[in-house]
């Protein structure tokens, strides 16, 4: 019996990226509920347009990004990017010019 080890290199980030138009009340409802379905499927506001989602593993990750493919807006631009949680672990975020509060990854439960 094998047993997958949960690791930094297991563990992945999913990002995020958009750019919607907001100009008319339509693309402004589209964006909306764009953002509404990120958060719903378990992202986070990073930056304005920059959300992300930590997955527990790659096979949950590519679950997660059919599910934003599924409703991405038809106008604007969508991006995500995957790295690793050891990749992620080198970020470095300021508030200003201050380092802002190092955000800790969530623990993972493992059940056998």
């Amino acid at each position: 019996m094998s047993f997958l080890c949960i690791n930094a290199y297991r563990i992945m980030w999913l990002f995020v990226f958009f750019d919607l138009p907001v100009k008319t009340k339509k693309q402004r409802k589209d964006a909306t509920k764009f953002r509404k379905n990120l958060e719903k499927d378990g992202f986070t506001m990073m930056q304005f347009s920059v959300y992300t989602r930590h997955c527990g593993s790659k096979e949950s990750m590519e679950v997660h990004i059919r599910r934003v493919k599924a409703f991405i807006p038809p106008l604007g631009k969508t991006s995500m990017l995957k790295v690793t949680d050891k990749q992620y672990g080198d970020i470095i975020n300021y508030l200003g010019k201050e380092k802002d509060i190092e955000f800790k990854t969530p623990q993972q439960l493992e059940f056998f």
